[in-house]
């Protein structure tokens, strides 16, 4: 949930954290750390250093990479962080691990000009654009770019896609005889009070993304969310959603049995539920494939410029693109690496299969549909 909060000027409510300056706001760029700071700054590329080598070397004379809102146990950040410092020897400061891409922009702005400021962004699309459209990004492009698809970046930089998945079903096991592999599948009579969705759509991304999931699973599409909402208020008929927030806790007790969330997060779960005695199953269901990514961006207020240009280029290596899989999230690079021969074979075999092949929503779809959502989930779903 920490990581997913939507919010934008349309439908959406969240209980952000307030972030307040309180230091200089001065100056339009980066700081000079280690002395790399004007040209690192406006960096668009590591050959503007000189290459590779004159980066990382940059980098490390700065010392330092600031990072936000980064769950050790999200997407296994914890081991890229882990990685990245131990590898260029920088220290890593990392901010408010359980925020969420609100939280981001707000530390940008409030915390210009301050050496504790974000040097780099991990954002949800949609406020990837908006950071962009805030002038608070720095176009840079890594070095492997042209792996990554046109439609999952801004042309110039800005921001770019880095790790995602697909809508999917998690299912225990171990207290439901037969799990449902299907949107189909839910409305089941044996699956009573046992559906429940990772938060409320109308904060929540991945519950968002669930609903318009079950729209395409149910006649709708990328212009049209509301058989989705159509079909919860299906579930709810019959008795079987359960509105209680998916926690770990209320998985493995059973409360929560039937989880509907992204894949890598439900298949997060499998081997810490296996050590105690719990069965998840996940499976990404047929009628329904909805995809979404998370973007990297770098803060055009960096104060320290280099070391967010060479982490942009660690986390798009064939090596931090593999730490994705070994989260069991899905690198944006991942086709490319496939036909190279670069993606880790036990990792991409442990991923949950998809049939078929999802298309993104626009901005302007985006937008449309939370504007739906808004209007309608709480009055005819949580109500």
């Amino acid at each position: 949930m920490r990581r997913s909060t939507l919010r934008t000027t349309v439908a959406v409510v969240t209980a952000g954290l307030t972030l307040t300056a309180c230091g200089s706001d001065d100056g339009d760029s980066g700081g000079g750390g280690g002395g790399s700071g004007a040209d690192a700054a406006t960096a668009t590329s590591a050959e503007d250093f000189g290459g590779m080598d004159a980066l990382i070397e940059a980098a490390q004379a700065e010392g330092t990479l600031n990072v936000i809102a980064l769950p050790p146990d999200w997407a296994n950040y914890g081991e890229m962080l882990e990685t990245f410092g131990a590898k260029y020897d920088i220290e890593i400061n990392s901010a408010s691990p359980d925020g969420n891409s609100q939280d981001e922009l707000n530390a940008v702005e409030s915390q210009r000009g301050q050496d504790r400021a974000p040097d780099v962004l991990d954002l949800g699309t949609n406020f990837a654009r908006q950071a962009k459209a805030q002038g608070l990004t720095a176009p840079y492009q890594v070095a492997t770019w042209d792996e990554i698809p046109e439609d999952q970046k801004d042309p110039d930089g800005h921001w770019f896609n880095d790790y995602g998945g697909y809508i999917s079903i998690g299912c225990n096991a171990s207290v439901i005889a037969e799990c449902p592999t299907t949107y189909a599948d839910l409305l089941d009579p044996q699956y009573a009070g046992q559906v429940a969705l990772n938060g409320n759509p109308t904060q929540a991304a991945a519950a968002f993304s669930g609903v318009w999931a079950a729209s395409l699973a149910n006649g709708g599409s990328l212009d049209d969310i509301g058989p989705g909402i159509d079909f919860f208020a299906q579930i709810k008929e019959v008795g079987n959603f359960n509105p209680v927030e998916i926690t770990p806790a209320t998985i493995q007790s059973g409360e929560t049995p039937i989880s509907i969330d992204w894949d890598y997060l439900n298949a997060s779960f499998t081997q810490t539920f296996a050590a105690d005695g719990v069965e998840w199953q996940v499976n990404v269901p047929s009628d329904g494939l909805f995809g979404g990514y998370y973007s990297q961006a770098i803060s055009k207020f960096a104060p320290h410029p280099a070391a967010a240009r060479l982490w942009q280029e660690f986390l798009y290596s064939d090596e931090g693109q593999n730490i994705w899989l070994g989260g069991g999230a899905r690198p944006v690079r991942l086709p490319a690496m496939q036909e190279a021969g670069t993606a880790d074979a036990d990792l991409l075999a442990a991923l949950p299969p998809v049939e078929g092949t999802a298309e993104f929503p626009t901005e302007e779809q985006e937008l449309a549909a939370q504007q739906v959502v808004g209007e309608r989930w709480n009055a005819e779903i949580s109500g």
